[in-house]
């Protein structure tokens, strides 16, 4: 049993307060036109990957609030379906596991695989093991580990070591930047949502330009900045999926991302790399923090599926398996939907642009799979056609000014909504850390001569590890977060027969707000 990483605590956190199937992440390997594969062969495989990865083999249990790694009640198996979308869109029992599952629906093999165990990389290396041990291949050793060693570390551990060694740093850098997210304009709306829910999607290739000094996803990520400044924010924010790996960590099946923000304030009249330049460098001085957990560094920050209503992931990809006689596996669709989406707009991004002999340009190869709330962005085809032009502008001329975007000549035509006024930034805290702004008045009908009183304050102590705690005392000013907050209601409940759900606990994060929430 081991204590769940920052990241896994997130989900694990949000995943209690309704996230549906968007922590699902489904891969589909489609048999069309080939022999379906002997399920004998694909069932030794799928154990063979299960034995591999243990991580795959386990489930998440509170002990006291605190959720851990445990062995699931049973190991994950071959199935059979009736339905992809079925087996894809189906519940995950957390507590008992297993937290993936192997569907064989007609002709197509479904493995959908919880994000509390599993990342975008996860998705080649599992596909890679599978094939591997389906042709009889010994799959590579993990990282600089043995493949004897490796069921033993403790990734989680050593996050958590790295992690503080650069927190108070992290408060620091947050201190200045961090703004709760508004309303993202767009045309005909506002993004807004946070949550995790039902969506759908719009697929379509992208192609990016290449430009010096610049990774493509630099590009990508400037071209969608200018995009949504020229909807008319004139403060941009996108959340956007790092990798958190290490060398340890390499050839693993696991959740070794980490989501943060990017702020920008678009300059209409400043050349498209001028500001791409300076989105790099922005991007670029977050690396150093890229482990840090948000809600690490900023104090109040309500949990949410999504950081901000708008996200992306990039990831570069091998090129997709074809079938063949020597291939035990079929066609592959690594952006395969899960049904939902987090926050209001996520591009997940695939980059399988193959290179070709030096000197030439590569061919693109960009994938994007747009997933969307339908009830704030309404017109996801014009979204992505004025993506297009962004980026078809930026290849003639790099230097073009962002107010010189060829989506404006359509603007005209699309009603957009007044910008809600943004979020002050926080206050900072005496140790550099952001102060919460819960913007909760102190409730006027707790009794504080409740005996229960004494009881919840008590526990906040225990947890905190500090006295005295005052009823009106904010939790998150006292150094709380989400895992202490876990860890209160869990003793709330095991000691005084009472529940207080999440939600009404960030809204309320006092022993007095605590103690009216109970009462009420």
């Amino acid at each position: 049993m081991t204590q769940v990483s920052f990241a896994q605590h997130g989900m694990w956190v949000t995943e209690r307060m309704g996230a549906g199937s968007a922590y699902h992440m489904p891969i589909l390997i489609r048999f069309d036109g080939s022999p379906i594969p002997d399920p004998a062969v694909l069932a030794k495989a799928c154990a063979g990957v299960v034995a591999r990865h243990p991580l795959l083999g386990s489930a998440v249990r509170a002990l006291d609030g605190v959720p851990h790694l445990v062995p699931a009640t049973r190991i994950p198996s071959l199935e059979t379906g009736e339905s992809v979308a079925e087996a894809i869109r189906r519940p995950f029992d957390l507590e008992n596991g297993p937290l993936i599952r192997f569907t064989l629906v007609g002709d197509t093999f479904v493995i959908v695989a919880h994000h509390l165990v599993f990342d975008g990389a996860s998705k080649d290396i599992l596909v890679a093991d599978l094939a591997a041990i389906a042709n009889g291949a010994e799959p590579p050793l993990l990282g600089p580990l043995t493949q004897a060693d490796q069921a033993q570390v403790d990734h989680a551990a050593g996050q958590r070591e790295r992690v503080a060694a650069v927190l108070d740093e992290a408060r620091v850098f947050w201190a200045d930047r961090w703004r709760e997210p508004g309303g993202t304009l767009v045309p005909g709306g506002e993004l807004r949502s946070r949550r995790g829910h039902p969506g759908q999607v719009l697929e379509f290739a992208l192609d990016v330009p290449g430009l010096p000094g610049l990774t493509r996803f630099e590009v990508l990520l400037a071209a969608l900045h200018a995009l949504l400044m020229s909807y008319g924010n004139a403060d941009v924010v996108t959340a956007v999926d790092l990798s958190t790996r290490t060398a340890a960590s390499e050839g693993h099946i696991g959740p070794f991302v980490n989501e943060l923000p990017v702020f920008s304030s678009p300059p209409p009249g400043a050349p498209f790399t001028t500001f791409a330049a300076g989105l790099r460098a922005e991007l670029r001085s977050l690396y150093a923090y890229r482990e840090v957990p948000l809600a690490r560094a900023v104090s109040g920050l309500k949990p949410h599926a999504a950081l901000t209503p708008v996200s992306i992931s990039y990831r570069r990809g091998s090129q997709t398996p074809r079938p063949d006689p020597d291939n035990a596996l079929g066609q592959v669709d690594w952006l395969a939907f899960n049904y939902a989406v987090r926050g209001a707009l996520q591009l997940q991004v695939l980059d399988q642009t193959a290179e070709t002999t030096p000197g030439m340009e590569s061919v693109p190869g960009m994938t994007v799979s747009l997933r969307y709330d339908p009830d704030e962005l309404t017109d996801p085809i014009g979204f992505a056609d004025d993506l297009r032009a962004v980026l078809a502008a930026v290849a003639q001329d790099p230097t073009r000014p962002l107010d010189a975007s060829p989506t404006r000549e359509t603007m005209a035509a699309r009603p957009v909504q007044s910008a809600a006024p943004a979020t002050a930034g926080l206050s900072t805290a005496g140790d550099g850390a952001a102060s919460g702004s819960t913007g909760v008045s102190p409730p006027a009908g707790a009794n504080l001569n409740d005996p229960l009183a004494a009881e919840i304050r008590t526990i906040w102590e225990e947890v905190l590890k500090l006295a005295p705690i005052e009823p009106h005392d904010d939790i998150f000013d006292l150094g709380g977060h989400s895992l202490t907050i876990t860890q209160i209601i869990a003793r709330m409940r095991k000691r005084l027969g009472v529940e207080v759900e999440l939600d009404d606990f960030f809204d309320n994060p006092t022993i007095a707000g605590v103690l009216q929430v109970i009462r009420r």
